[in-house]
């Protein structure tokens, strides 16, 4: 008979084994922050870690030069421990991803310390480019998330919370293309760019007043102009459309582009577009793996609600949870007031606050694989709750 306490005491020291060297992991990643599929370094530096922590490491993974899959073990069941470490553009580590790749590695470190007792196969997966460019969803369509049973990832936040709920996600290019004349002496012969993008505003925040709740469009002009005295002849946004629900998702991008459509009409402007290839999908979190995961954070020295549900924009992690069982719980770095996408955050993204974050959620992810590993009603649990809210049959990509 395994003793799970003994094993969760087990992998809690080994994470602890680990603890400055997790920690100057996170912070190597924070002091150096690379764009979505541009995280040469960080990609380097953790796939290193694991290797030389006795994982078998698979760099370029999927055909995509940062992202690998470092695996331990050859038994079911095979739970993936998720990190992401790209950062913002002129924000940094303005989101925490530097933690949360750090605390994939010291949950996969801590799982495997344990693994010839538990049975069951360890994966930190490394999923560049989550934001704006969807990398965990390329990586579904590429086949990289078959085989796994669970995925499992922190993210920091300012607060503590299990359940999330993210929104679906579709990126929006526009372009106007007028035609330029000076603006004071012959306006009659320009066809104003600028004007036909600063009316599909208008119509977007017109369309707001009829979006069902729970839905965002928002955006901002990439383009828009040359010179005050020259009718602009070309403009271009992007903009993000976003809701809990994929088909009605699909619903609100048609509303959107004829917000761009009348206006072209209107001004004259020719308008060319371009929907993003990927897609984010809203995020659906395994009840009964979250349950786990707070009794396992508890026991760490960190409280979590289970009843609350917290909003958290969009995240590629929502496509991984409508193919795999999955949870994406917020750990607390900062106040409630501070929010993420800013320099505040990436601050406390460096800070002891973030570091006790990282340790706690690796600790916690880690303790959750043991339940699964060597509980069989636990992964039947897992399972069958999956199975029960059904594959979503919305596009991910």
């Amino acid at each position: 008979m395994r003793n799970g306490k003994l094993l969760k005491a087990q992998v809690v020291q080994e994470i602890e084994k680990h603890q400055s060297a997790l920690i100057e992991l996170s912070l190597r990643i924070h002091r150096q922050p690379e764009l979505g599929f541009e995280e040469i370094s960080a990609a380097k530096h953790l796939a290193e870690y694991l290797s030389n922590s006795g994982f078998n490491v698979d760099t370029g993974y999927c055909g995509m030069s940062t992202a690998f899959r470092a695996t331990f073990g050859t038994t079911p069941p095979v739970v993936a421990f998720v990190a992401e470490y790209d950062a913002l553009p002129k924000l940094g580590h303005a989101c925490g991803h530097n933690i949360i790749a750090a605390a994939a590695v010291g949950a996969g470190i801590g799982a495997k310390s344990v693994a010839k007792q538990t049975g069951g196969t360890i994966v930190v997966m490394g999923t560049p480019g989550e934001e704006l460019y969807g990398g965990k969803a390329i990586i579904i369509e590429r086949g990289g998330f078959s085989g796994i049973d669970i995925a499992m990832m922190i993210h920091p936040s300012g607060q503590d919370n299990a359940i999330v709920q993210s929104l679906g996600c579709a990126t929006l290019d526009v372009e106007f293309f007028g035609k330029a004349s000076h603006a004071a002496a012959f306006p009659q012969y320009g066809i104003n760019a600028l004007d036909a993008m600063i009316l599909s505003f208008n119509g977007i925040n017109s369309l707001r007043q009829h979006c069902r709740d729970g839905s965002r469009i928002h955006g901002i002009i990439t383009k828009g102009g040359e010179a005050a005295n020259v009718v602009p002849d070309y403009t271009s946004g992007r903009f993000l459309v976003r809701s809990y629900d994929m088909e009605y998702l699909e619903e609100l991008k048609e509303k959107v582009l004829n917000c761009f459509v009348a206006a072209s009409v209107a001004t004259g402007a020719k308008m060319d577009y371009t929907w993003g290839e990927v897609s984010y999908a809203p995020l659906r979190t395994n009840t009964t793996l979250a349950k786990l995961f707070c009794q396992n954070i508890e026991v760490v020295g960190r409280q979590m609600p289970m009843s609350s549900h917290s909003q958290f924009g969009s995240t590629d992690m929502g496509n991984v949870s409508q193919v795999v069982p999955s949870i994406h719980p917020l750990l607390s770095i900062t106040p409630t007031n501070v929010s993420e996408h800013s320099p505040e955050f990436a601050d406390a993204a460096a800070s002891e606050q973030g570091h006790q974050a990282l340790l706690d959620g690796a600790k916690a992810l880690a303790l959750t694989f043991i339940d699964v590993a060597i509980e069989p009603t636990c992964m039947n649990k897992v399972k069958e709750e999956f199975a029960k809210q059904g594959r979503s049959n919305s596009k991910l990509r």
